[in-house]
């Protein structure tokens, strides 16, 4: 069995990728062991004198931040922040979100900051390793105190309340627990607040949506590559020296990877009668490479925020200090979110624009690709429902953090709302791989309209494998199930 060590070490996201993509299962490293014990035996000093009130340690929480609580009243103080911040609603967050959560959770308690007890993390881990996932829900967040709701959702199985996944079914938590032989978790002063306080839910949904957009990207290229020799466009928009005078990262590498996808292609080594093409081809590593360039930018603020303490107070041994703050505010990740939807949106925007252009009639092509129109619609629908989809994104795509309601009687004055921000961009990411994978359907199509001309290797190996799990369309047919098999094709692949 692989293990990951959960330390001081920064957390990529390719290892991310690695934990989640090959079950790996987590352990505390003894650094991590250390920092926990460390911070939460200073926290119990801290409180054998207290000199001060000390934020939701030994106060109410928000607005009651000024109400003092006894000392015997600590655990119960904890136990009831965490019942009573369950307030989530809507729909379920998917199960590889959860496992998601969880870590990042793990991870930002591990750095010795927020006075946790060791216990409760190892029983965090214990779910993650024995795929018990809390049940939590995608609604309720502002994304300022940390992501709340739902993060009273994932610590309810800690005190053996809630609700949990587990073999595929919904169970009480507390039934899990007893199988298991695992009590529940007591908590101590300060990590109701350790737990909930924090972003690992809008985390989760960023890292989850980075990760699939990083092979959306290459997989709009591949397809894109696929429609422009389909289309018999041209290869000079893509150039090095028209990108190199411009210079923009994204843009450069996009051309140079369409010119290794369609290195060797008959089609489009020959002469064309047309001088240009429409932007939606020409302009492909504008457009294409400013989203690379977005996927990089969001990627770099993602992987700061999961190697972060984020929740508060924020406890620091070393310097006798415990400082209420507001690393929980989710504003750094939530503009990163609003902006990453855009791009994604973006790769699904140009690419409905090329399928409209496969099935127009021109160059040679037949209407709506099929070789009887007027008997056969052929792909005159699929593209209206790729226009659909777009649309639904374009909406989507209003940014969520520029909005703000203020809670907690107006302590809480200036919120983030960047969870909706993350579960708005986990939609706009599902659009586009929908929609690609309709540019796909038609360009395959396209491609038998040009033949015996063949495309590259690279190309006829992608189409050959894809006819393997969608055909050629000869005469209408439903076309539901098609699209459906496209989609899995590319998350699959």
């Amino acid at each position: 069995m692989e293990y990951h060590h959960i330390s001081a070490e920064r957390l990529t996201l390719g290892r991310v990728r690695e934990i989640i993509g090959r079950g790996l299962k987590l352990a505390l490293s003894d650094d991590a062991r250390r920092r926990i014990v460390r911070c939460r035996e200073y926290l119990d000093r801290k409180m054998e004198h207290p000199e001060r009130p000390v934020y939701g340690v030994t106060t109410g929480f928000g607005s009651l931040c000024n109400i003092s609580v006894g000392r015997d009243e600590l655990t119960q103080l904890q136990r009831n922040l965490v019942m009573s911040h369950a307030c989530g609603t809507g729909e379920r967050v998917p199960s590889e979100i959860v496992r998601l959560i969880l870590l990042f959770k793990i991870q930002s308690l591990s750095y010795g900051h927020s006075g946790v007890q060791l216990a409760t993390v190892e029983r965090l881990i214990d779910l993650f390793n024995a795929d018990i996932l809390p049940v939590v829900y995608q609604q309720g967040s502002l994304g300022a105190s940390g992501d709340l709701a739902p993060l009273a959702h994932m610590s309810l199985p800690l005190l053996g309340l809630g609700e949990v996944e587990c073999g595929g079914r919904v169970r009480p938590a507390a039934e899990v627990l007893a199988e298991r032989g695992w009590e529940p978790v007591e908590l101590q002063s300060k990590e109701g607040l350790a737990l909930l306080n924090g972003t690992q839910f809008m985390s989760a949904y960023g890292v989850w949506s980075l990760l699939r957009a990083q092979r959306l990207s290459e997989w709009a290229d591949r397809i894109g590559a696929l429609s422009l020799d389909a289309f018999d466009g041209r290869i000079e928009p893509f150039c090095d020296a028209v990108h190199l005078v411009r210079g923009h990262r994204g843009q450069l590498s996009t051309a140079r990877a369409f010119r290794r996808l369609l290195e060797g292609s008959e089609l489009i080594a020959r002469e064309k009668r047309h001088v240009q093409d429409p932007y939606s081809f020409r302009c492909i590593p504008q457009v294409h490479g400013a989203s690379k360039d977005t996927i990089d930018y969001v990627a770099s603020v993602l992987e700061t925020e999961i190697n972060s303490a984020t929740d508060n107070p924020t406890v620091f041994p070393d310097d006798d200090a415990v400082v209420s703050a507001g690393n929980f505010h989710g504003q750094p990740i939530a503009l990163a979110m609003d902006f990453l939807a855009i791009a994604v949106a973006e790769l699904g925007n140009i690419s409905e624009r090329r399928t409209y252009q496969l099935i127009s009639g021109s160059r040679g092509l037949p209407n709506f690709l099929v070789a009887r129109p007027g008997l056969n619609s052929g792909f005159m629908i699929p593209q209206y429902t790729a226009a659909s989809i777009v649309s639904q994104s374009k909406g989507l795509c209003m940014p969520a953090s520029v909005d703000s309601i203020p809670s907690s009687q107006g302590q809480e004055d200036h919120v983030s709302m960047g969870s909706n921000a993350a579960t708005k961009l986990a939609r706009v990411v599902l659009n586009t791989e929908r929609v690609l994978a309709i540019e796909l359907m038609n360009a395959a199509q396209a491609l038998e309209f040009r033949r015996p001309a063949r495309t590259s290797k690279h190309l006829e190996r992608l189409v050959a494998d894809y006819r393997r799990r969608v055909p050629f369309v000869e005469d209408d047919r439903v076309m539901y199930p098609l699209i459906e098999a496209s989609i899995l094709f590319l998350r699959e692949a």
